[in-house]
This record gives C-alpha cells, sequence and structure tokens, in this order.
C-alpha cells in the first residue's frame, strides 16, 4: 500500500503545524542571469583584435566593445526593471525602455566591429541581425500602465516614491546584517522582508493605505535598518549573546507590528467594499430592481 511521507520540511506538515514560511515562499529565479551575464563576456575577445590591428581599426573595436558592454549592463537592467513590473498589480511602465536600448545598441555595436574587420555590407548585416535576435531573445520592454484604469495616478506616484524609499532601508538592513557573519540572523532578517513586502503590496494595491502605514515604510524600516547596522557592529567584534537576542526580539517585533498593520488594512478594505456593496443594493431597491432568487 502506498504510504504517504511527511516531516519537518512537509508543506502540508508547515499547514498543519502554523509553522512560519521561509524568506523563500513563492520566490523566483532571476532571468537576470547566466545569458545576461553572457553577454558581458563575448565581446571581450574584440580586446585582443583591437591591441593587433592599426590605431583606427583598434579604435573602432574598442568603441564596438564599449557599446556592446553598455548594452549588456541596459539589459540586465531592463529585466531587473520588468521583473519589479511584474511583481506588482499595480505598475507604472519604465520610464525608460532599457531593453529595446539594448538591442539597438547590440546591433550598432556589431555593427561597428563589422566596419572594422569586414565592410560595409556585412556592417549592416550585423546591425540588422544584432537587433533583431537580441529582441527575440530577451522580449521588449512593458510599455503600458498595469493596473492603473481608474486609479489615481497622484496617489500611485506618492506610493511608488514611498515604497522604493522602503526598499532601500530593506536593501540596507540585508547589506548591513552580512557583515555580522550569523547566517541565522541573515535568514530572520531575510523573513522580516517577505512579511514587509507583503503591506508593501497591500498599499499599492489601494493607495488610499499610504497615509495610515507611511510610518512603517519611512519611520520604523529606517529604525531598523540603522539598528542592524549597529548591531552588525557590535556582533562582528564580540559576538554578544546579549545583542544578539535583543535583535532577534527586535524583529519578531518588527514581523508581528508589519503583519498586524497588513491585517487591519485589509480588514479595513474589505469593510469598504462591504459598504459599497450594501449602498449599491440599497440603490437597485429604491429603483425597484430587487433580486427574487
Amino acid at each position: 500500500m502506498a504510504q504517504k511521507f511527511g516531516g519537518k520540511y512537509s508543506p502540508d506538515e508547515n499547514a498543519q503545524s502554523g509553522t512560519k514560511p521561509g524568506p523563500f515562499l513563492n520566490a523566483k529565479r532571476s532571468r537576470a542571469g547566466g545569458r545576461v551575464n553572457a553577454l558581458f563576456l563575448t565581446p571581450l575577445p574584440l580586446i585582443w583584435k583591437a591591441f593587433t590591428s592599426e590605431p583606427l581599426v583598434m579604435a573602432q573595436y574598442l568603441l564596438a566593445l564599449g557599446l556592446l558592454i553598455l548594452a549588456a549592463w541596459l539589459t540586465r537592467e531592463g529585466i531587473l526593471a520588468q521583473e519589479a513590473y511584474e511583481a506588482r498589480k499595480v505598475a507604472r511602465r519604465p520610464a525608460m525602455p532599457r531593453k529595446l536600448a539594448g538591442s539597438l545598441l547590440t546591433g550598432v555595436g556589431l555593427a561597428v566591429a563589422g566596419i572594422a574587420g569586414f565592410g560595409m555590407v556585412e556592417a549592416i548585416v550585423f546591425l540588422v541581425l544584432g537587433t533583431v535576435i537580441h529582441s527575440l531573445a530577451f522580449g521588449l520592454d512593458p510599455m503600458r500602465d498595469k493596473g492603473a484604469e481608474g486609479i489615481d495616478t497622484f496617489q500611485t506616484d506618492r506610493v511608488a516614491r514611498a515604497v522604493d524609499e522602503a526598499e532601500k532601508h530593506l536593501a540596507g538592513m540585508a547589506d548591513a546584517i552580512k557583515r555580522a557573519g550569523d547566517r541565522n540572523m541573515e535568514r530572520r532578517v531575510a523573513q522580516f522582508e517577505v512579511t514587509a513586502r507583503d503591506l508593501f503590496r497591500t498599499i499599492e494595491d489601494d493607495p488610499r493605505d499610504l497615509t495610515s502605514a507611511r510610518k512603517y515604510l519611512s519611520v520604523y524600516l529606517k529604525g531598523a535598518r540603522d539598528a542592524t547596522v549597529k548591531f552588525a557592529d557590535v556582533y562582528s567584534r564580540n559576538q554578544s549573546a546579549e545583542a544578539r537576542e535583543g535583535y532577534a526580539a527586535l524583529l519578531d517585533d518588527l514581523e508581528q507590528n508589519f503583519a498586524a498593520r497588513t491585517r487591519k488594512l485589509l480588514e479595513n478594505d474589505n469593510s469598504d467594499l462591504s459598504v459599497e456593496i450594501d449602498v449599491l443594493r440599497e440603490r437597485l431597491q429604491r429603483e425597484g430592481i430587487r433580486n427574487d432568487a
């Protein structure tokens, strides 16, 4: 007879025991990885071509190298911007189409290399093929806003600025805790980041929540970052158990408070929805429209 296996790391066991989800819950692998990194490496042979050529041709090869490296950087930034766009339910399109610019610069860089090594006809072929193949391989940038229909753009811009600032505080925490050299604390900070981003997404879904949650995105996170920096400095010097316990307690308090604020905002959103439904029903009844079901 088939036997069901479970244990500490089983999803069912975690759900039944109430274990907190790990920091990598719903995490997705970034697309800004192997293929993008290869773009930085493939133009490097042009260095050899440049320094074994006459000065004018050397300058052309070096220009092609610079254009291709810049194209690789723009491509990586464009992919990261797209991932941030896709992670949010309400998002503005990237201000600059970086992947498109990367495709064009790839074509131009290959064209310059073609002029240096072959001729004008080959350069035109390289320009077209480089631009088209790069676009097919990495796609295009998001070209329109997402989930912004009927939403006050002024409010969404305020939320976007607040969330971007909050993300900088989280990044500062993640960077500082590495200096402490404690893997468990790094995991605890990563777990808190998940809780904090749940609050970010809730505010993005309803920008009206920003007013009541602004302290969480600015004052509290800035204080958490400063405390993390201080803890990392102290713990890296003397491995103080007291400092570690105090910092762990701080993370627990932060996580509980951020989770509670997220639940409160969701409850308020549900209450607002119920009020709107009740008002609409009353209006329909006044108009003589009834549900006979």
